[in-house]
């Protein structure tokens, strides 16, 4: 495979970032450069296909608040009329859907003091406040004939449908004296987030009338969870019926058994609310993002088969409604399916997926199962369909979120619509990368990517960043990241090296399975595998001058290298990772994901946790490490950081530890996402040199 050289060439209108034209001299894509750049997303056509809106995310340097505007591109003048903001000047809006007939736009803003829905004429015009709810609207779906609106509220499930009441005990909470609350069921925390009794439930609202909404009916009331789901769930999970009198969506009860449960099932609700069927429950896995075919006859819908494995294969199911008979689509393909686009017709079925260190759009036929690729290379984060029109957010290592649009025959080229981060960035010399392939653990191969430095030269050796993907089912492929992109290190002048050691997606779901009750066998035999075989292919990693790095699982093979490999490492990394893993099983929030890979509870199979656990090889540490965790972090606690950093301060191993007290599992917040870096970047330099 050739090193990635060029981007498709692009003339834009589109307003740059200043720091573009700050700095002539060619150089490495430096922290505050990514941090800076505007992001572009939510891709939405309109019905005929004639016009695309999407999100443009700003970034004022001087505050450090983001703002999103949308803004809209007509397809039928082509480069004639470059995209033009559409949403008032200084709003921050998103959610953008357009109106059946496409003369509408919808979205959401705060303008008014909370999140409400907002309309406006498509081809320009003045924003109408459309509800003026007592709580932030959290996303809406309008109804295939755009007389309706489901709605998304966090509310106590005692004050049903009534939105006023949930407001009014909110206000009395804040104004206790007292801050003691008490839990007599898990979920206490989730994700980041303290649990305060409230449940994230879908409501519906009439469109069309004069005055603004101020109440909905409740629809999913009869079912007791949370649409969307926490913490990262949405709408994907709620579909209308075609003639708008039914919804069906995707929920897991929120009982005593919520927190090892990954069992989501298919509801189907009358629009009134009433009369909720529990479609799936034949299934007591993960079944998700239910789609009505344009009949209203048939239900879409993907589904797992393994009950608390939450990386199972999400296969693509049809279920008839008149008899609830399922049949599962793509038996044959070894892929897991991210969503559900369905063609006007019915068709086809397009679906992204992670694919041998990609992440491309597919087509699957829904008669046959057959797929085929249409956008392949880099990876495709959004999918909208109008016709034949396909409108994508596609990312590699070279640029965030691009959108494009094509036809739907995998044949068209690409319509570049915004611009790629060498656009914004033009003075920046990006590292060049490829894909490389070894043999690991049980004789299989693996893969693996490599970035040359900046300012590579022929001849020369480098420094190596050898990072260590999370999941642990998941992939460094060839995508962006805003927290782990390993241009950031090969804009300081190192090389990267990444390996998709087993349990990594989008290789089959037999080599995803291979991690799980194996977190320090298994990849631990690829990474060093993959690390002597990219040393032998690419002669200008300097072996002697590399460290280590990772971040959730990444941190815990950190943790487990320092233990059991830290021979090649002249330093580590290590963020938010698993230290004690079994401590792990009990203070996890989400405990089907340390079951799972530990092959039951901790009391029931200790040896299991302990079997692979870092803490018991303190004694072995020896390279220099770098902690760094956040107090958000429910996932995996913050004690989990303070552990390690106190094993390696008493073994008197070089060791600092960056705390965040304001950051979950992920830094976000762009100042703490500079500090994060120009921390990591120090420890490098210190460690193996520029």
């Amino acid at each position: 495979m050739k090193l990635h050289h060029a981007v498709l060439p692009l003339a834009l209108a589109l307003a740059l970032p200043t720091l573009a034209n700050a700095a002539p001299a060619r150089h490495g894509l430096s922290p505050q450069e990514m941090i800076q750049l505007d992001r572009y997303s939510s891709p939405t056509l309109s019905p005929d296909g004639r016009f695309l809106v999407f999100s443009k995310r700003v970034l004022d340097p001087a505050t450090g608040k983001a703002s999103s505007s949308l803004w809209l591109r007509n397809l039928v003048t082509r480069d004639n009329v470059p995209p033009h903001q559409i949403s008032p000047e200084g709003w921050n809006v998103n959610s953008p859907a357009f109106s059946p007939d496409g003369r509408t736009l919808y979205f959401l803003s705060g303008k008014s003091g909370s999140s409400q829905l907002y309309a406006m004429p498509t081809e320009g015009g003045e924003p109408r406040q459309l509800s003026n709810f007592p709580l932030d609207v959290d996303g809406y779906k309008l109804s295939p004939n755009g007389n309706q609106a489901a709605l998304a509220f966090a509310v106590f499930p005692e004050c049903a449908a009534d939105l006023a009441c949930t407001k009014k005990k909110l206000d009395e909470v804040a104004a206790r004296k007292a801050s003691g609350v008490t839990f007599d069921r898990m979920f206490i925390r989730h994700w980041d987030t303290w649990n305060d009794g409230r449940l994230n439930r879908v409501f519906a609202a009439p469109l069309g009338g004069e005055g603004q909404l101020t109440t909905a009916t409740l629809l999913s009331g009869g079912i007791h969870g949370d649409i969307p789901s926490k913490p990262f769930g949405d709408l994907s999970d709620f579909a209308w019926s075609p003639d708008g009198k039914q919804v069906a969506m995707s929920v897991r009860q929120a009982n005593r058994e919520e927190p090892w449960s990954t069992n989501f099932d298919i509801w189907l609700v009358n629009a009134d609310g009433s009369g909720a069927r529990n479609l799936t429950a034949a299934n007591p896995a993960w079944d998700a993002g239910p789609v009505f075919s344009a009949d209203g006859k048939t239900l879409y819908y993907r589904a797992m088969k393994r009950p608390g494995f939450e990386a199972d294969r999400f296969g693509l199911m049809a279920m008839n409604l008149a008899d609830g008979k399922i049949r599962e689509i793509d038996p044959q393909w070894d892929r897991s399916a991210d969503g559900i686009t369905l063609s006007a017709d019915g068709g086809t079925i397009y679906t992204t997926a992670s694919d041998m260190g990609q992440h491309p759009l597919f087509a699957v036929d829904v008669t046959t199962g057959a797929t085929r690729k249409v956008v392949g290379d880099g990876s495709v984060s959004s999918v909208a369909l109008a016709g034949d029109t396909l409108a994508i957010s596609r990312n590699s290592m070279r640029s965030g979120d691009v959108i494009y649009t094509t036809g739907t025959d995998g044949h068209s080229s690409l319509r570049q619509i915004t611009p790629s981060a060498q656009d914004m960035l033009p003075n920046v010399a990006w590292g060049e990368y490829e894909q490389f392939s070894f043999t690991g653990w049980n004789n299989e191969t693996v893969h693996g990517y490599v970035v040359k430095p900046w300012n590579y030269e022929a001849g020369k050796q480098y420094p190596v960043a050898f990072l260590i993907h999370g999941g642990p089912q998941g992939s460094f492929g060839d995508g962006w990241s805003y927290r782990w992109n390993p241009q950031t290190y090969a804009g300081q002048g190192y090389a990267v090296v990444m390996i998709d050691f087993h349990g990594s997606t989008g290789y089959g779901q037999a080599f995803t399975d291979a991690i799980s009750q194996h977190w320090g066998d298994r990849p631990l035999e690829d990474l060093k595998a993959g690390w002597a075989a990219a040393q032998a292919k690419y002669s200008f990693l300097d072996g002697n001058r590399a460290c280590a790095l990772g971040a959730s699982y990444g941190g815990f093979m950190a943790y487990w290298i320092a233990g059991n490999w830290n021979q090649p490492w002249k330093c580590i990394v290590s963020h938010d990772g698993v230290f004690d893993n079994f401590l792990m099983g009990y203070a996890t929030e989400e405990l089907w994901f340390s079951e799972w890979e530990n092959g039951g509870t901790p009391y029931d199979n200790p040896e299991s946790y302990q079997r692979f656990n870092p803490a018991n090889y303190v004694k072995n540490w020896r390279a220099p490490i770098l902690i760094i965790h956040g107090q958000q972090d429910f996932r995996i606690p913050v004690e989990q950081g303070i552990a390690a950093f106190t094993a390696a301060q008493r073994r008197g191993v070089e060791s600092k530890f960056l705390y965040f007290p304001d950051e979950n599992h992920w830094v976000l917040k762009p100042a703490n996402s500079l500090l994060w870096h120009t921390t990591v970047n120090d420890w490098l330099r210190a460690h193996i040199g520029k």
